[in-house]
């Protein structure tokens, strides 16, 4: 494995060590069955070391791939002075946990977290606050399907240890001669973190702005109640901030972040149009909706998806649904513990 300056014309996942800017190295690591097929974890150069933001999945190849990276900056895990977590997924943080268990490297995760770290590292997180929110939806269907799954995505229970570090919003964190300011991004998760080093104009944001996806809205073990709310508020926050490059966690490196925020806001201003008019158009559920609507970047139906992310495209219509509402553009009524929705 060698050192090699960031191509965009490359595959992002193919592994490697790639820097995007000095003292900066992205290392795509693996997540196996996972149609992400990599994550970016970013190593940044210290005098003694270096700092990573963001660590990857335990059990997954990525430990090993790691330590094969940092060796081709002449470096090692026990190299590794801190870990900086975006936020609390599986393909984030649990090799951040594995990592501390073998070399004792402190660890630093936003303090927005707490909530659901606390039912993750317990028997009792299995997609119940899912389950509900389904059952609002009217999507019963999916409950069954997904009857037995997880909500750790095959993670044990011990992994979801507490960080050294809860970070809040505005927290500097220095990284050598760089400081990378904490800024708080819920909506994907509610504890999301985006790292700003603004001296050198670079935006570490971990699953906040995708260059080619947008990502899921609010799926943790504790959700919270408008989570596209929130991630619509985080968007336009760092959007406001100065123009920077974007090092996302899933894709390639972008040399400004701006436009892809002004894309996100874009997409998810028609996605609430197209939601108003399939409920104009009588599907008053948020199933029924999600039915109405095209899914992915190849315009997929709700019923080509699997189970989970049928799950997961339901929950975001009901988002949007609940915005439209918080906009008065919608009005809902509950019957049965299933959510009705109509022009306001």
């Amino acid at each position: 494995m060698r050192v090699r300056a960031d191509d965009p014309h490359r595959p992002w996942h193919e592994p490697g060590v790639y820097t995007p800017a000095p003292g900066v190295h992205r290392i795509p690591l693996p997540l196996p069955g996972d149609a992400l097929r990599a994550v970016n974890v970013y190593a940044v150069e210290l005098a003694d070391g270096v700092l990573l933001v963001d660590a990857g999945q335990v059990f997954s190849g990525a430990e090993e791939q790691l330590e094969q990276a940092l060796g081709a900056l002449g470096r090692g895990l026990s190299d590794v002075r801190q870990v900086l977590v975006t936020h609390v997924h599986r393909d984030h943080y649990t090799l951040a946990v594995g990592l501390r268990r073998r070399t004792g490297v402190p660890v630093a995760l936003g303090e927005g977290a707490k909530k659901s770290l606390s039912v993750a590292n317990t028997d009792a997180f299995a997609l119940a606050p899912q389950v509900a929110a389904l059952h609002r939806c009217g999507a019963d269907a999916i409950i069954a399907a997904i009857a037995g799954t997880s909500g750790r995505d095959g993670m044990p229970v011990d992994i979801w240890e507490e960080p050294d570090t809860w970070l809040a919003d505005g927290a500097t964190v220095p990284a050598g001669e760089r400081t990378l300011t904490a800024v708080a991004t819920p909506g994907h998760t509610a504890g999301h973190l985006v790292f700003h080093d603004a001296a050198s104009a670079l935006l570490f944001a971990g699953d906040h702005v995708l260059p080619h996806i947008t990502p899921s809205i609010g799926f943790e073990a504790v959700p919270v109640p408008h989570p596209l709310r929130d991630y619509l508020g985080s968007l336009r926050r760092v959007r406001a901030l100065p123009d920077a490059m974007l090092l996302p966690a899933h894709g390639s490196v972008v040399p400004r972040a701006h436009a892809r925020i002004d894309e996100l806001l874009a997409h998810h201003d028609t996605r609430l149009a197209d939601t108003f008019a399939a409920v104009r158009a009588g599907r008053e559920t948020a199933y029924a909706a999600a039915g109405g609507l095209t899914w992915t970047r190849r315009g997929r139906r709700l019923e080509e998806l699997d189970p989970f992310n049928q799950m997961l495209a339901v929950l975001e219509t009901a988002a949007h649904l609940d915005v439209l509402v918080l906009q008065g553009e919608l009005v809902v009524e509950e019957r049965d513990g299933v959510a009705g929705y109509g022009a306001a």
